[in-house]
């Protein structure tokens, strides 16, 4: 059974940081991208930062960019989402994801339950 577990989120105020945690089972991580989405109330959800298993390169939404810092551990099958800088707007609940990039995997997609994250004084 696949289960993408998300936790470390919480109330920090602005400047503050967290980092968040994605245990995942049931595939192998090696194989997938690994995601951090957003959504705010009222707005869509956003993709915040992704790596890929291939040389673990990162992508990082142009919000983001610099502040947070997308990793994985396969040997412990987790990602994880440094956040520092903490502003208000990045309040939201946040979603790990996994996308299948390999033969085997390819296209399959799953997603945690989200983590609430909250950045107010």
């Amino acid at each position: 059974q696949v289960q993408l577990v998300e936790s470390g989120g919480g109330l920090v105020q602005p400047g503050g940081s967290l980092t968040l945690s994605c245990a995942t089972s049931g595939f192998t991580l090696s194989s997938y991208a690994m995601r951090w989405y957003r959504q705010a109330p009222g707005q869509e959800r956003e993709l915040v930062a992704t790596n890929t298993p291939a040389a673990g390169s990162t992508y990082y939404a142009d919000s983001v960019k610099d502040r947070f810092t997308i990793s994985r551990d396969n040997a412990y099958n987790s990602v994880y989402l440094q956040m520092n800088s903490l502003k208000p707007e990045d309040t939201a609940v946040y979603y790990c994801n996994a996308l299948g990039v390999r033969a085997g995997s390819y296209g399959r997609e799953y997603w945690g339950q989200g983590t609430q994250v909250t950045v107010s004084s």
